[in-house]
This record gives C-alpha cells, structure tokens and sequence, in this order.
C-alpha cells in the first residue's frame, strides 16, 4: 500500500498508509490522545475523524483543549443532542436549523403548543441521558432527492424544504445519532459521550429563515464548553452581567432614559450628560494635542452624494430619508462623505498633509426595533469620527500614532487589554481586486511596522475598505469592539479628492476613517457595566457629597462645599435633617465616590471625615489635605 506524508503542528512529519483516518493517527500517537479527540483539521478544513485521508496534508488533532476549533464541535454537537432530546419527549415537534453561535448554540422547532420554562429542565436531563448513551455520530451521504423523500415521510417538513433548495446534482450529508437523523455538513465528534458541560439558558420566537412572512417558531437556547470550570465561569459572568446592566444602573443613578416614543434615541438626564460631556472634552483635549482638526458638517444631505459615495446602494436600508421640493434626502448615518466635501473646498498642497479631520459627527441607522438595546444598540448616536487625508507612504506613520492614541485613550479609561482584528476584503465592496490588494498590503505593512498583533476576520472589512478592529476586555471578561481604523483608496476616486503631489501633478489621497470610542453611546453604555456604575472619581457625574451630622455644622458643611468647587471638583450638600448612617447609604447607593462628614468636631478643627464608595472605615483629614489627594486621582484618571 502507498504512503502519505502527515506533518503534525510542530513540524514534524510520518508517513501512513494512504488511506488512513484522523482516529487512526491519534490512536497512534497515543491512547490518550485518540480518547480526547473530537474532529482532525486537514490541510485548515476541520472534519470527522472517521474521514479518509489519501494526499500528504498537514494535520492537528482537535481536542477539547483546541479553542475556537473545539467550541464550534462541542456547540454544534450540543444543538443535535439537544434537538433529539425534544424529538424523544416531544415526538409531534420538527426540528429546523440549529447552529452554534458565540457561546453556544440555539434550535428552532416547530411545534403547536408553546415550550414552557420548566420543559427546558426536562430536556436538559434527556439530554444527560443521550450522552450517557454514548451514541456515535456517524455520517452519511445521501442523494438529494432521497433525502428529501425520506424527511417528508417522516414529517419533517422543514429539513425537506431546506434540501430541496439544494441543487439536484449535489449529495447531501447526513448525520445520525442513535435513532435521530438531521442533516448536516458536520464535523461532529465521534460520539455524544463527548459533550458533558452545557445548559439550556432561554426561550424565544424566531420566523422561520428569518423572514417576517413566515410562521414563528420556538427558538430553544442553550451554551456548551469544553470543561465543567468554563461552563461555571460562563454563568457567572451572566450574573456579574445581570448585576451591570446599564440600562438598570442608568434608571438608578439617573443617567438616562429610553422611551417607544423616540425609539433608539437617548434621553440624557444631568448626571448622565455630565459623564457624556467629561467624555467629549476627554476626547478633544487628546485631539487638539494629536493634530487634529474639527470640523462639523450637515445632517441632511442629498442622495446624490450618497450615490457618488457607493453608500445609497450599500447603505440604502440603513438610512433614514425625508422628501423635499422633489429632492430625495438621507440623514446621515456616517461623516466620511460630507469630510471629503470639506478636503474639497480648496486645493491641498502635499505639505498640507497628513489632514487629520476630526468631528463629533450625529448620526442616525435604521436599525430594526428588536435590535435596540439601552444605550448599546441606538438609531440616533454620535460618534468620535475622525478621517484623516494622507500621501500612501504616510500610512504607516500615520497607524501608529493612531495605535499609540488609542492606547492611551483606552488605559486612561481603565482598559489596558485591547485585542486587534484585521478584516479583509467583504463579498460586497466596492472598488476592484487591484485596488483591495493595495489597501490590504498598505495596511498589513503598517500594522507590521507597528508591531500589532492581529488576529484575521476574512471577509469582515467595510465595503471601501479593509480595517482594524480594537477590541476592549472588560472586568468580568466580556469584549467589544469599539476603535477601528479602515485604508481606503475607492472614496477619494469616487468623490473626486485630489491634492498636488511635490512633483507638481494631481494624486489622489488615501483616506484613513479612524475611531476609538466607536459612539459616545455605546462606549458609556460599556463604561457603566465595566465599573458596575462606580465610575472612577474622574469621570463620577458627583465626585463628593458634604453631609453634615448635625445641623449646627451647616455653615462649615457650606463653606467646604465651596472650596471643593472652587478647586474644580463636583460636589453636592446634603444638609437634611437625616441621620448620618441614612445618609451615607443613600449616597453609597448612588455610587458617589467620596462622602465627607462633617459634624462639630470636624467644624471646630477645620477637618473632614473621609468615606471612600466600598470602605466600611472612614479617615479624618485636613480639608487641604483631602483636596490634594482628590486632585491627584482626577489627574491621574484614577479612582
């Protein structure tokens, strides 16, 4: 029999027979190994480890141990479990699509009688039940037109359907688990004994294949990992998140509100907008210091330029329009059109650039209803945008003094892990190959140049652009995306932006479309659940509350309230008739950093008693003493 070479991770390389399987490999290696391991990687493309291989490939055995690789088999293999547990205990449901999807998986199935919330704990147990089976995941490959056949004779009308939109020239995979059958493309491992550590979370509805038009479902949701501690350290976080949620934090300390009557927008109450403008002056201050320039533009804009940019046939769904005067306007949910206008006005010399034009520009997106969420998830948001014109050779000096000033931004704000993205080329862009082949490598050579690791995101650039992707890691572990930084080469040609080159002719500028906070919105919404509201005491809406103990002390209680504002702090009195104990837990509540009490003894010494948010002791301090201390953390943005 013929060899084939197998080269492992490390380089390393043997040879097998030419027919030999992914399980064969591991039992080679060792038992432990063949035990552990739930689906082989071939030459990048992940399969069962009952497949064949009969080329040289390069190989890595996934086990639960593998990551991503593992997760999506450990999820996926958890939505066919569970699917077979509703078919045993609920013979009359059919099953649809069942995915996995970050940190878990989810089912839709068709049934007339609604799941209840305590069917989930049945089910969760028959799924107990179906692993302790250990039924093995076995795939097979059927014609189409038997498939379908078969799903109809069974009542499942939903997987014939699916099938039956599959060209008749393609086989169809199937896979099958003790009595269970559905179709799938797989990998699986190779039996339900795999999958031990996972929980069904909720009910929802879903229309089927996403469309309105269609009949609902019920949507059963579930997460699976590959270890019993990430499962716990998963719904703990949930409970950690629970306890963040902005949108309850927001209503309690009276930051915002949202209500149906101007669905997707803000209503920002004193304390909250506090926090926005300390934010927005943040921003500028660091933009003033980093050269750039602000600029405002319309929100109104005519649908031509939409059209001249590419954004009314990529866009058009996601844009609000007004009719006027049989002219067609969109408000506009981006800047980057109306900063070329701006470029425009007046022909650039190459000395004049790099051009880092900056605006805190309000935007408005179509999203859909279901989408919004708080303060997250807005159809009316503002954004700390920023385009800056540049010759091709500046990129790379221009990306890391990007890169530097986001860093700074982010660690001020108490971010100091930031993850990086790079996404490539979208399946709908504009502009040739050619062109994304040089904003690619443009990019790619700056990110080298500043030393950024990145993980790829094929297939997830803007439609102008290729870009990068910074990702924040809050306090309980969670991500977001907030800063990105885009190469692109196609708006300026399609908005006719030139500059004169030092040879004398007309160049066209690359434009690099950069934010860090993403919106104002959003990025507030995250500071919230990061500090779980006890914001640090730089960015605190009230920095310190003066309560007297009794009111004999009032007039000293005023005359350090306003020294405290005279040194630029924000500081409220308390003088209610209240006892101090009262007091200091309704401020503790409202998450206030600093609560200064201040009775007799501290008005004849001249001298403040120092609470600090989460300390049960207080220190007594010279009212100068307590100032220079406070001034000292706002500077240093700290807590």
């Amino acid at each position: 029999m013929s060899e084939i070479k197998i080269t492992f991770p490390d380089g390393a390389a043997r040879a097998f027979p030419q027919d030999v399987t992914g399980a064969e490999i591991a039992k080679s290696i060792s038992i432990s190994l063949a035990k552990a391991a739930l689906a082989i990687k071939v030459n990048g493309e992940l399969r069962d480890l009952s497949r064949v291989i009969n080329t040289d490939a390069k190989i890595e055995i996934i086990t639960p141990k593998s990551g991503k690789d593992a997760l999506e088999i450990i999820r996926h293999d958890a939505a066919h479990i569970m699917a077979e547990a509703v078919k045993e205990l609920f013979p009359e449901t059919q099953v649809t699509i069942g995915p996995a999807i970050e940190n878990g998986f989810y089912y839709d199935f068709a049934r007339k009688e609604p799941f209840a919330l305590e069917d989930l704990e049945r089910i969760e147990n028959k799924m107990r039940e179906i692993v302790k089976r250990d039924e093995q995941l076995v795939r097979e490959v059927w014609k189409r037109d038997e498939a379908v056949k078969f799903f109809q004779s069974i009542g499942e009308k939903y997987k014939a359907e699916i099938i039956s939109s599959i060209p008749s020239n393609e086989d169809i995979s199937l896979y099958r688990q003790g009595q269970f059958i559905d179709l799938c493309r797989g990998p699986h491992a190779p039996s339900t004994a795999h999958i031990k550590h996972f929980k069904l979370m909720k009910l929802a509805g879903a229309y089927w294949r996403g469309d309105a038009k269609n009949e609902m479902l019920q949507r059963i949701y579930g997460t699976a990992w590959e270890s019993d501690e990430s499962l716990k350290n998963y719904l703990h976080m949930l409970e950690e998140a629970e306890k963040r949620d902005h949108r309850k934090i927001g209503r309690a300390l009276h930051l915002f509100h949202v209500q149906e009557e101007a669905a997707g927008s803000v209503f920002w109450h004193p304390q909250g907008w506090v926090v926005y403008r300390l934010i927005e002056n943040y921003i500028r201050e660091k933009l003033e210091k980093n050269g750039y320039v602000e600029v405002k533009t319309p929100q109104m804009v005519d649908k031509i330029l939409w059209e001249k940019s590419g954004h009314w046939e990529k866009f058009r769904e996601n844009m609000f329009v007004s009719n006027s005067e049989e002219k067609t306007l969109a408000i506009k949910p981006m800047n980057c059109p109306c900063h070329v206008q701006i470029f425009n006005q007046e022909l650039k010399s190459y000395r004049q650039l790099p051009l880092r034009m900056a605006e805190f520009g309000s935007c408005h997106r179509n999203e859909s209803s279901g989408s919004l969420h708080g303060i997250m998830r807005v159809r009316a948001f503002t954004q700390d945008d920023a385009h800056i014109f540049c010759e091709e050779h500046q990129i790379n000096e221009e990306t890391i003094r990007f890169c530097e000033l986001l860093k700074e931004v982010y660690s001020d704000f108490g971010f100091e892990k930031v993850a990086v993205k790079f996404s490539t080329r979208p399946e709908k862009r504009a502009g040739t190959d050619e062109t994304w082949d040089r904003a690619e490598n443009a990019l790619a050579e700056a990110v080298k140049v500043a030393g950024l690791e990145c993980e790829i995101n094929p297939g997830e650039g803007a439609f102008y652009g290729p870009k990068l992707e910074f990702t924040l890691i809050d306090a309980i572990k969670r991500e977001w995306q907030c800063g990105t930084l885009q190469v692109d080469f196609i708006l300026p040609e399609r908005l006719d932006a030139s500059y004169v080159a030092s040879d004398g002719s007309r160049q066209r500028p690359v434009m690099l479309h950069r934010a860090i906070l993403g919106s104002f919105e959003r990025f507030i919404g995250i500071l919230i659940e990061n500090f779980a509201g006890k914001f640090p005491l730089w960015l605190a809406p009230t920095q310190i509350v003066v309560a007297t103990i009794t009111n004999d002390s009032d007039d000293y209680a005023k005359e350090v309230v306003q020294e405290l504002k005279a040194r630029g702090l924000r500081v409220e009195a308390d003088l209610d008739a209240q006892k101090i104990n009262y007091k200091i837990r309704e401020h503790s509540l409202k998450k206030v950093p600093y609560i200064l009490a201040i009775g007799k003894k501290e008005a004849e010494n001249k001298t403040v008693s120092v609470r600090k948010l989460g300390e049960e002791t207080q220190q007594v301090m010279g009212l100068e003493e307590f100032v220079t201390m406070a001034r000292k953390q706002v500077t240093a943005k700290k807590s």
